[in-house]
């Protein structure tokens, strides 16, 4: 075993002269080559002795290769992307996550193998070859390599991500033979889109086109969706889509397999056991299978001779990885896209700030429908403000203003409603009382917060902000946001007591409901599909989401009401939207327009101007305050880096939710961020992995966790 990097010790003491003069022999000196003939006496292989090995150790201070000696016996099946073990660390201690470990025996994988080695010293053999199955290939190591450097992170963490654990069983089974690829698709219902069926004609030509497809409301986007699929397996060319859950991977799944029936891809979801995972994971990498349909972890799904990534509604949560080093599905798939010359489609009812940058910078194409498609498709939208609740006495009686108890009484009579309510848990923000705008830091834009009696200050960079006065208005009262109900269900109830109520949520998230008369209360994300579509929604207590102190409040809401409110019946049909919040609001409008691509343009414009992400690049650095202090001392940030806190992070209670990212219960931490211009995010990476891995390799102490684009930065 040997670390690459090594070079000779300097004197410790001498004139100059004879530093300068031992500094040049040792630089012009030529370094013996390994030539492992035998390791304790086994003879080692004659062609390539020397393997190459990335260890399972996702410190960063050990994030690079390591040689070993390959013996006879397993040159045969030590071969580039196998499963190996190795001893490591013997006689010493390796740190990983703040704890020491023991040397000893190790999981890592086979590299490739050389004929000499960069280390002058005996090198230790490869204990043994776990299987012979190659499972890192060089373009998934490419990949993985690509986006540790982009999340300050360590290659082996990336691969914990993409590759699955060994199963044996399912190893041992062969894989069926590929089909032959299916004929090219009919447009179908991409006819409604200005340049759908050229999309189509395109990827069974065998091109790479890029667009971002703002998708029609109603429930035919699984099957759009599984015919760009057909397209790209009919240029005989592989394919891979990222769905945000199961619900709705097996809806894709569904109308993938009714068009070219079953055989020709794979479900790859968190629901399917380890063996039955690896087993798909495998048909997939074997070339039996040429798409790859799945959720989050599917993201680096090894699919032959790869010709599409698709992601539908990248604004999602679950997109977002919860395990080091965070990476976001829409940014593998982008860098697999640019990696694999192959297509990419972003897809949703709805629109991210980060997919109108992408229509923007040119890099991917617009997929709209025709106007005149999305009046026939969206359901009408009304608003209720909450003003005019304050003022309807059914409000203050039922928590329903009169035009909502009115949409819902005639809603059911031909068939669902659908209730939206936010889940518990937002945290109040603070907005002008008068014209209800935001309130802003002056310095960084940040959200305004005032808590424990204390004068107002920023959530991001921590400056007091005594004096606040609204931009929009000028007025100096604030009001704080209101928080969404948590008896919603039972109200309904005893509002309709002769129809049946339903609930989707947290515990219990239903798939499907029946198309009769019946009331369906969900939190946002877990909206069940309705057969024949809900006949109208109710979206209440929009507050309690336009009001969260973060940036991404406003796009966040507009997603969940556009996706709730694609489930109902388009305008011919009866559907009808009541959404309460103030009409006069951004989203609100967006919604009433159904022009989310607009909303997240405006969104855009604004957050250039401000300098805030997706335009910059950010990074959060937490932990206690005396770590972060001396984190971002020795950092070596770019020079236009600017640094906003530190600022203290609420502290953990026990018993309560916590995500990842959250402090330890009951210790006092806090949290920087780091923002940098556009071009310097790769530099942003490289300073904070290597600050990290310094700080490791001297020995830790406190932890310091680092998150490039966190997706909460309120």
């Amino acid at each position: 075993m040997s670390r690459n990097d090594e070079r000779p010790e300097e004197p410790a003491g001498g004139a100059p002269e004879q530093l300068a003069l031992i500094r040049e022999t040792v630089r012009k000196a030529k370094v013996p080559k390994a030539k492992p003939r035998t390791w304790r006496g086994a003879p080692l292989a004659k062609e390539l002795p020397v393997a190459r090995v990335l260890v399972d150790k996702g410190v960063l201070h050990l994030d690079k290769y390591f040689d070993y000696a390959v013996t006879q016996e397993l040159d045969a099946v030590a071969q580039p992307g196998v499963r190996v073990r190795v001893r490591f660390g013997a006689g010493a201690h390796q740190v990983r996550d703040g704890r020491r470990e023991g040397g000893g025996m190790i999981d890592g994988f086979l590299i490739e193998r050389r004929a000499e080695s960069d280390y002058a010293g005996p090198l230790a053999a490869l204990a043994y070859v776990v299987s012979p199955e190659p499972v890192l290939s060089p373009e998934l190591l490419a990949l993985s390599r690509a986006i540790a450097d982009r999340y300050a992170g360590s290659l082996a963490d990336v691969l914990q991500l993409a590759v699955p654990p060994r199963n044996g069983p399912a190893e041992a089974k062969p894989s069926p033979e590929p089909l032959p690829p299916p004929g090219a698709p009919e447009a179908g219902t991409w006819e409604r889109y200005a340049h759908g069926p050229a999309f189509l004609r395109e990827l069974a030509a065998g091109g790479a086109p890029r667009a971002v497809w703002n998708a029609l409301p109603g429930p035919h986007w699984p099957e759009e969706l599984a015919r760009a699929v057909v397209a790209t397996l009919a240029s005989g060319r592989g394919a891979l889509v990222v769905l945000p859950d199961g619900r709705s991977a097996a809806r894709v799944d569904a109308a993938l397999t009714a068009l070219v029936g079953k055989g020709h891809h794979t479900l790859l979801t968190a629901d399917a056991g380890p063996q039955k995972r690896y087993r798909q994971w495998l048909a997939a990498r074997r070339g039996s299978v040429r798409a790859v349909i799945g959720t989050r972890a599917a993201m680096f799904a090894p699919v032959t001779d790869l010709g599409l990534v698709a992601v539908w509604d990248d604004g999602d949560s679950s997109h977002s990885d919860d395990h080091a080093p965070f990476p976001h599905v829409r940014e593998v798939l982008e860098l697999r896209a640019q990696h694999s010359r192959c297509g990419f489609l972003l897809g949703a009812t709805s629109c991210t700030v980060e997919a109108a940058q992408l229509v923007e910078s040119q890099w991917a194409a617009p997929l709209r429908a025709h106007r005149e498609h999305v009046r026939a498709a969206a359901p009408l939208i009304r608003t209720v403000g909450d003003e005019e609740v304050a003022r309807d006495g059914a409000a203050r009686a039922a928590r329903l203003p009169s035009l909502a108890w009115q949409t819902v009484r005639d809603g059911l009579r031909s068939g669902p409603v659908l209730v939206q309510v936010p889940r518990r848990g937002y945290v109040p923000g603070l907005a002008c009382e008068r014209c209800r705008t935001p309130a802003r830091c002056a310095h960084c834009a940040g959200p305004l917060e005032a808590a424990d009696q204390r004068e107002l200050h920023c959530g991001w960079c921590g400056r007091d902000a005594a004096g606040w006065r609204c931009g929009e208005c000028g007025s100096v009262r604030l009001r704080a946001r209101v928080v969404g109900a948590r008896r919603t269900a039972e109200e309904l109830g005893r509002a309709f007591p002769a129809v049946p109520v339903r609930t989707s949520g947290r515990d219990h998230v239903l798939e499907t409901v029946p198309g009769a008369p019946a009331l369906v209360v969900s939190t946002p994300g877990a909206e069940p599909v309705a057969e024949g579509g809900y006949a109208a929604a109710l979206l209440l207590d929009g507050w309690a989401m336009l009001g969260r102190p973060d940036l991404r409040a406003g796009e966040e809401a507009l997603r969940r009401w556009i996706t709730a409110s694609a489930l109902v019946r388009g305008q011919a049909e009866g559907g009808t939207v009541v959404v309460v919040a103030e009409p006069s609001l951004r989203p609100v409008q967006a919604l009433v327009r159904w022009d989310p691509v607009g909303h997240a343009q405006r969104e855009l414009a604004e957050r250039a101007e401000l300098g805030f992400p997706p335009v910059s690049r950010m990074a959060a650095v937490s932990g206690r305050p005396e770590a972060v202090t001396a984190f971002l001392a020795a950092a070596e940030l770019p020079a236009d880096a600017e640094v906003l806190g530190p600022v203290a992070l609420p502290v953990a209670e026990p018993g309560r939710p916590r995500r990842p990212g959250d402090p330890p219960v009951g210790e006092v931490w806090e949290r920087a961020l780091l923002r940098v211009p556009p071009g310097s995010g790769a530099a942003l990476a490289a300073a904070l992995k290597a600050a990290q891995a310094a700080r490791l390799a001297r020995g830790g102490g406190d932890p310091v966790r680092i998150r490039i684009d966190p997706p909460d930065i309120g």
